[in-house]
């Protein structure tokens, strides 16, 4: 079976694991598993509805409280001191994919399943050549077609666009994100592992700097997650259809993260196919976390018919989960509609990124986050 991998990046806390360049912790396709009556998560009706077992299990909303008070909030900006924000750069994870949906356990105390135990799993030989390393330079005008390259058109996306940090299972990781337009003015999207270890633990410390700069630059302060919200199905079982992750964020100095760097559109249930550009701050070499990088082409449904995501030519390594894609772009002011973002990748090829069609469980996680 071809396996996928989301695009995480963590911090050296699982430095001692070795192997090729692979950038995650997860299956294809999961069975489904009934919700333990005692799971801490939440799960709202999307409307506000009394009865939440109306909706399909994949649009009813699961919601966590972050950083509520004041105090909480200053907790977590505090946290990230700049040598935490440093050492949470990507390593070469271990060519590994868990059997639960729990996906980041076994990187992080549980040992692994030995070969021939119950749960080892058999997983694909590598490429037998490698990739040659791409030069991405900032291009003299954006190109509607390329697989990589660094963003130095600026405008609107360089602001909206920003690099995620947070700790889950006891390691520093980071994922990228973007402002959308919303009524409370504090909404950012990007994917669910950003947010919620599948059905494992949620982020902690989850902290927003949007148009994250060169040398650790913040030049719009940064945000800490006040609410987390992810789909049913993702709390679940992790289906990559539902890798989609809403926070609402906290004020900075009293200001909506939109007032200070604008927002992105975003929209449901688009026709699929047509062009495309994906954003992130992908940091596993040859990247290093530092610049805005960018993608752009035709979307095309997953050849392996294991998901209804859409794939993208793109190069793009950890750090770069979570990143918005964006459909009739304008490169001349860096705006268009968010309809996906950055999920996963299958193993087997490096230069296609996968993200999730945004239909009617993704409308319902953006109508609650922009009421919280």
């Amino acid at each position: 079976m071809t396996l996928s991998t989301p695009l995480l990046a963590a911090a050296p806390l699982v430095a001692g694991l070795m192997g090729p360049a692979l950038i995650g912790a997860a299956t294809g396709p999961r069975q489904a598993e009934p919700v333990p009556a005692s799971h801490p998560a939440r799960q709202l009706a999307a409307g506000g509805a009394a009865a939440p077992a109306a909706r399909p299990a994949a649009e009813r909303v699961v919601e966590h409280v972050a950083a509520q008070t004041a105090a909480e909030q200053q907790r977590v900006l505090d946290y990230w001191t700049p040598q935490r924000m440093a050492g949470a750069l990507p390593i070469n994870l271990l060519d590994l994919m868990t059997g639960g949906d729990d996906l980041l356990g076994e990187l992080t105390g549980r040992p692994l399943p030995k070969a021939g135990q119950a749960g080892a799993l058999t997983l694909p030989a590598p490429a037998a050549s490698k990739l040659p390393v791409p030069r991405h330079q900032a291009a003299a005008a954006p190109s509607a077609s390329t697989i990589g390259a660094r963003w130095g058109a600026g405008g609107a996306v360089s602001r909206t666009t920003g690099r995620v940090f947070m700790t889950l299972n006891g390691a520093d990781f980071v994922c990228s994100a973007s402002t959308v337009k919303s009524a409370n003015r504090d909404v950012v999207v990007t994917a669910g592992h950003c947010v919620k270890d599948g059905a494992g633990e949620w982020a902690q410390n989850w902290t927003f700097v949007p148009g994250y700069g060169s040398r650790g630059g913040q030049p719009y302060g940064r945000y800490a997650a006040r609410r987390m919200f992810v789909a049913g199905s993702w709390a679940r079982k992790a289906d990559d259809d539902y890798d989609i992750g809403m926070v609402a964020l906290a004020t900075s100095g009293g200001r909506h993260a939109s007032d200070v760097v604008g927002a992105q559109e975003i929209a449901f249930n688009v026709p699929r196919g047509g062009q495309a550009y994906g954003f992130g701050y992908p940091a596993d070499p040859p990247y290093r976390g530092d610049r805005l990088v960018y993608c752009a082409g035709r979307l095309r449904d997953d050849p392996y018919k294991q998901t209804r995501d859409q794939g993208l030519g793109c190069d793009m390594t950890a750090g770069s989960s979570g990143g918005p894609w964006l459909t009739g772009f304008d490169p001349a002011t860096g705006r268009g509609r968010i309809t996906s973002l950055s999920s996963f990748k299958y193993t087997d090829d490096a230069r296609t990124m996968y993200g999730p069609y945004f239909g009617a469980a993704a409308k319902a996680l953006y109508d609650t986050a922009q009421r919280a």
